[in-house]
Formats: C-alpha cells, structure tokens, sequence
C-alpha cells in the first residue's frame, strides 16, 4: 500500500523525569471457536467479508532520560495492580449516528495467545493517579519489512487530552498471561509466565493533535482521533518484535465506508467487572456509525459488545481483499452499560501518525 511522502513537522518534546531517583516515580468461558496451525495463521475468527483531514504533526519522543528501562519497574505485582482507563461515553451523538446496536456477549480467546492472537498484548503507563493499562497491537512497519518494532494502542493510552499532558514509563507486553491463567492463579505466577516475551518499552510515540486538543474522560469530538503509535525496544538479547512474535498486524487506511463493512473483530483485555484484566477476549460483529462531534470529525465505527474498560487501544480486524486479515480501528469509547464500543476511522491524520513514527525509527533501528 502506498505511503506518503515525509513531510514538515513540529516536535515536541516529552517533559524529562527523572531528575534525582526512581524514587520521583508515580507510587502506585471457553475457548473463542477455532483455533490456529501455527504461530503465524490466523485463527479461523477472523472472518472474510467484502471487501481526511489535514496533518498538524505532534511527535514526541521519549529520550533516554526519560524512558530508559527501570529494572524491575513493571513486575507482574505492578502490572497486576494497574487500574484500567475509562471507556465511558456520555456525549450527544449526531450526525451520521445509527441506532445503538444490540449487545454481543465478549468471548474468551483460544489458549495460548501466542497461537491464536500473536499481534494482541497490553500496554502499561505510569499517570498522576498511579498505573495503569489497555490493550495493544503489534503491527508491520513500512521501512522495516518483517522487523517492525511498532504498536498500535489509543491516543488516551498515551497522552491524557485536552488539558493534560504525556504518561510515561509506557511498555507493550505481547501475549500478556498467554495462558489465560484466571485472577488468582495469574497473580501468584511468576513474571516470566505473565509477559512471556518480556516487556518492551516504548522509546518513541505519537497520537494525533486532535486527541491532545480535543480529548477528554468521556470521549468527545477527540475520540474520532483517538489513537497512537509507539515504537518500543526489544528487552535483552531478543530480536524484532514482529520476529519475536511470528507476526505483526497490518494497518489499512483505505477501508470502505462503515455501511460496506460486514463483520469486525475486536480484541481486547477487558478489566472493569465482570472481567479482571488477566485474559483477552473478543467480541465479533457488524459495525455501525456513530458520530461525536461536528461535520468535520470523521464518523467512528461502533459495533455491540460486552467488553469493559481496560479493552482501550485493543485492535479491530478485518479482512482485506486477499483474505489476509488487517487492523482498521481500535476501541477509544464506550456506553456506560457496557453494552457497544467504538474506534476512531484510520484515515490520513492516523496514516501520517503511523509513517511519522516509521521514518523516525528508519535509521536507528539498522
């Protein structure tokens, strides 16, 4: 698929901690049907189907001051006692929005996760309030076919919104409790069985300028632009993230309109009751429109399902073509009854976002 060209862009940089110590740190069901061959099928649930805005670029980087690895830092008590972001959505919906569709019940993914979702894991950041969790998805690069070390997670995983500012000490666990091991059983296992290809720690990310200027806790007109890229380092001795995996996603940016889409599927570690965080899960069916701001914000996929909070930057997958499965959304929003969610269309401001974090990392990852 086609990219675009480099373009000018404004840098900000990420506020630099850790000014003295590590001491400054913020304190703190069955198997889905199917299953896969191998590490790098797919699992039969993704099913086939048929198959613009300006950029205002904000890239951020997290330097080495600022992010370098903490030994440690993310052990599996942290990991396991950070909260999930929120989902709730309580704005007025206009526009071009359908009627709220009907629940669809999330259902368990097929053991070990590795197997019948390899790109899925959890996304772990330091904020104000102490740590926290969503959902993330290893996807392909373009400047580093078959070496990709980037993640696709939502805009709120990363920068607070309107307001706010940048979290940090953000990590991407892939195959987060490959096991699905229940509550009490994956907080007594050691870390190696929780993050099973390490942790790996975000040295560059980026979300859209709509998500830091509009964002808010109830989603808002930000959420059509709620979504982020992170580049993350391979822990000791391993290789790409994409290798280390068997496979990364990839992202679409051309995909038809919502009306032309006939089933999605969602993943997800759902944390809110009646779920704890400690297993993936996903949720498949036909997305509808839903609209949360004024004309100009693009109208977001939305599709019913029973997932929680801390399924926030989880990956939506279709079908291209060629049959081969693609990421063309992630979960931003959803209603308070834990009935539907809802993820940003990825049109030119989220393809400028994921090339902008590629070509940056183009040189340094030789």
């Amino acid at each position: 698929m086609p990219y675009p060209r480099r373009r000018t862009r404004s840098l900000v940089a990420f506020t630099t901690i850790l000014i003295a110590t590590a001491a400054i740190l913020y304190a703190v069901a069955s198997p889905l049907l199917g299953g896969s061959s191998g590490r790098n099928a797919l699992p039969s649930w993704f099913l086939n189907e048929e198959a613009g805005t300006n950029r205002v670029s904000v890239i951020d980087t997290l330097e080495n001051s600022f992010n370098s690895i903490i030994p440690g830092h993310w052990n599996a008590n942290r990991m396991h006692g950070s909260s999930d972001m929120s989902l709730d959505d309580d704005t007025v919906h206009g526009g071009a929005t359908d009627p709220e569709p009907v629940a669809v019940p999330a259902r368990a993914v097929s053991r070990p996760y590795r197997d019948s979702a390899p790109v899925a894991g959890k996304v772990f950041f330091d904020t104000p309030d102490g740590p926290r969790a969503c959902s993330g998805t290893a996807v392909r690069d373009p400047a580093r076919p078959g070496t990709s070390n980037l993640v696709w997670t939502a805009g709120h995983c990363v920068h607070k919104g309107a307001g706010g500012s940048w979290f940090r000490n953000i990590v991407f666990v892939p195959s987060y409790n490959d096991q699905g091991l229940a509550k009490a059983a994956a907080q007594r296992a050691p870390l190696s069985k929780i993050a099973p290809f390490g942790t790996w720690w975000a040295d560059g990310v980026e979300t859209s300028p709509q998500w830091i200027s509009k964002g808010k806790d109830n989603g808002g007109p930000g959420a059509a632009f709620d979504f982020a890229v992170l580049h993350v380092r391979p822990p000791a001795d391993a290789s790409s993230l994409q290798e280390s995996l068997g496979d990364a996603a990839t992202v679409r940016f051309d995909v038809p309109a919502v009306t032309s889409i006939s089933s999605v599927t969602v993943l997800g570690y759902p944390a809110a009751a009646p779920f704890s965080g400690e297993e993936l899960f996903a949720c498949q069916g036909r997305p509808s429109r839903l609209s949360v701001g004024t004309k100009d914000e693009p109208t977001m996929y939305r599709t019913g399902c029973t997932m929680t909070s801390g399924s926030s930057g989880g990956g939506w997958f279709s079908s291209s073509a060629d049959g081969s499965f693609t990421l063309v959304s992630n979960t931003s929003i959803g209603g308070s009854n834990n009935t539907w969610i809802a993820g940003p269309y990825l049109g030119r401001q989220a393809q400028d976002t994921y090339t902008s974090v590629s070509e940056r990392f183009s040189v340094s990852d030789q």
